[in-house]
C-alpha cells in the first residue's frame, strides 16, 4: 500500500507511476476524493462526539424542563453522531479499496513495457559451439540422456507442465538449493523453510492477488493459497510486529516448494522444466529501514550475481521497465543466464525493492525517534532469488559435451560428492 501522506503531498508523483505502469491514473483522484470525505466525516463525528459528552455532563445536572430539552438534544445527537461515524467508516472502507488498488510508485525503473528493459552489464563468454565442431542439444534431451528429467511420467501423473527429476536431476537441483543456502547463511541470512499455504490476508498484503491472481492455486475449502515464492510467508512473518533494525537489516532465506498456474502461457516455453507447476527455490528476504532498501536491493543483486559466477554461466543484468513490474515494486532487477539452444537470454534470478508497500499493507513496523519523539514507521521489504530447479536448464546446456556428458561447475561439485561430470544412461 502507498504511503498516504504521499498521496496527499505529491499526487502528480502517483499519477506518473501509474502511467509508466500502465495502470488507471484515474485511481489516484478517486483515492483522494475518499480521503477527503473520511476526513470531513470523522471531523464531523468528533465535533458531535465532544458536544454529546458535553452534554452529558449538563444533563446530569439539569432538572424539570431543562433536563427534558437536554434529553431530547441528546437523543437527536446520538443519531447524528452514529450517522457520522458510519459516514467515516464508509469513506475509510472506500479509501482503503482503493489504496490497495494503487500500484507502489515506480523509483527509477525505465518507462516502457515487457520489451523496454535496459541492458545494465552482460557477464562470462558464450560458447561457440560451431567452432567446437557439434550442435548444442536442448535441456530436456540432455536430461531425458543423463536418466535425469522425466516429464512424460510427469503428466501422466500429475497432467501437463509436471515432472519428475531423478537420479543426477535431484542431486543437481538439491545441489543448488544447498549451494545457495550455504551462501545466504554465509552472508548472515536466517535459514527459513517457509509454509506453503498461507492465509488470504498475507497473500493480498504482499500484493499477489492483483492483476496476476489467476496464476495462484487456491484451496477454496480452506480458504488458503499455494505460494509461488517462499516471499509470500517471509513478508507476513512479522506482520502486525514492530522490528527492533538498530543492528541493521533482518535478513532471511526461505527454501519452499513453490507451485504457479502460469495462466496466459499457453505455448511458451512448454518443453521441458522452463515455465513448469511446481518448482523449488531459496528466496532471500530483508526487511530494513526505508533509508537502506536501495543499498540493500544493490547488495541482493551482488549476492545473485555470486550465485551464478558460482556454477559459471554466462549471463546478463536488466532493469526491468515500470509497466513489467509486479504492483509491489518500486524496481526489479533480473539476472538472465544464456541459453544455447535458443539463443536468447532466461530469467534465472530477479530481485525487488517493494520499499514500504508490503510493509504497510502487513502493518511491519519500526521504532523510531523523530525531534526527540519516540514514533513507529513502516519499514522496507525486499526480495531476491538465489537458486532455483530451473537453473538446471541453463546449467545442462551451457555445460554439455559433445557426447551428452554434462560437466559440473566446479562451485557445485563439492555438493555432488566431487562428481566432475554427468554421464548419459545407455542401458
Amino acid at each position: 500500500m502507498i504511503d498516504l501522506r504521499l498521496l496527499r503531498d505529491n499526487p502528480d508523483t502517483v499519477r506518473a507511476s501509474q502511467v509508466a505502469r500502465g495502470d488507471d491514473p484515474a485511481l489516484v483522484d478517486s483515492a483522494l476524493d475518499a480521503d477527503a470525505r473520511h476526513r470531513a466525516a470523522l471531523s464531523a463525528f468528533e465535533v458531535l462526539r465532544a458536544e454529546q459528552k458535553a452534554l452529558g455532563k449538563q444533563v446530569a445536572q439539569a432538572k424539570g424542563d431543562e433536563k427534558a430539552t437536554l434529553l431530547a438534544r441528546t437523543k437527536e445527537l446520538a443519531a447524528d453522531v452514529k450517522a457520522r461515524e458510519k459516514d467515516a467508516a464508509d469513506a475509510e472502507g472506500e479509501l482503503k479499496g482503493l489504496l490497495y488498488r494503487i500500484s507502489n510508485v515506480v523509483a527509477g525503473a525505465p518507462a516502457g513495457g515487457e520489451e523496454d528493459y535496459v541492458v545494465l552489464r552482460e557477464e562470462g563468454t558464450i560458447r561457440d559451439f560451431a567452432a567446437e565442431g557439434f550442435a548444442p542439444r536442448d535441456h530436456l534431451d540432455l536430461g531425458e540422456g543423463l536418466r535425469a528429467i522425466d516429464t512424460e511420467r510427469g503428466a501422466k501423473v500429475s497432467g501437463a507442465r509436471f515432472y519428475y527429476l531423478t537420479g543426477v536431476g535431484a542431486r543437481l537441483e538439491l545441489a543448488i538449493l544447498n549451494a545457495a543456502m550455504d551462501r545466504a547463511v554465509a552472508a548472515g541470512f536466517t535459514p527459513v523453510i517457509t509454509p506453503t499455504l498461507v492465509r488470504p490476508e498475507v497473500m493480498q498484503g504482499t500484493g499477489f492477488l492483483g492483476a496476476h491472481a489467476d496464476e495462484i492455486y487456491r484451496l477454496e475449502k480452506d480458504d488458503l493459497y499455494l505460494v509461488g515464492t517462499s516471499e509470500v510467508a517471509l513478508a507476513g512473518y512479522h506482520a502486525n510486529e514492530i522490528l527492533d533494525l538498530s543492528a541493521g537489516p533482518r535478513r532471511y532465506a526461505g527454501w519452499s516448494a513453490c507451485y504457479r498456474r502460469e495462466a496466459g502461457s499457453h505455448g511458451k516455453d512448454v518443453r521441458g522444466i522452463i515455465r513448469v507447476h511446481q518448482f523449488h527455490k531459496v528466496e532471500m528476504f530483508s526487511y530494513v529501514a526505508p533509508e537502506d532498501a536501495e543499498a540493500e536491493h544493490q547488495r541482493l543483486l551482488g549476492w545473485e550475481e555470486d550465485m551464478l559466477r558460482l556454477v559459471d554461466l554466462p549471463y546478463r543484468v536488466i532493469d526491468t521497465a515500470a509497466g513489467d513490474l509486479g504492483s509491489s515494486a518500486a524496481r526489479k532487477f533480473d539476472c538472465e543466464a544464456w541459453l544455447p539452444t535458443q539463443q536468447r537470454y532466461l530469467e534465472l534470478t530477479s530481485t525487488s525493492n517493494c520499499t514500504t508497500f508490503q510493509a504497510r499493507r502487513l502493518n511491519v513496523r519500526e521504532r523510531v525517534e523523530t525531534d526527540g519523539k519516540a514514533e513507529t514507521r513502516a519499514v522496507a521489504t525486499l526480495n531476491g532469488t538465489l537458486g532455483t530447479t530451473r537453473w538446471i536448464v541453463a546449467i545442462l546446456e551451457n555445460h554439455q559435451q559433445a557426447d551428452g556428458s554434462v560437466r559440473v561447475p566446479e562451485g557445485l561439485r563439492p555438493y555432488l560428492g566431487g562428481l566432475e561430470v554427468l554421464e548419459p544412461v545407455t542401458a
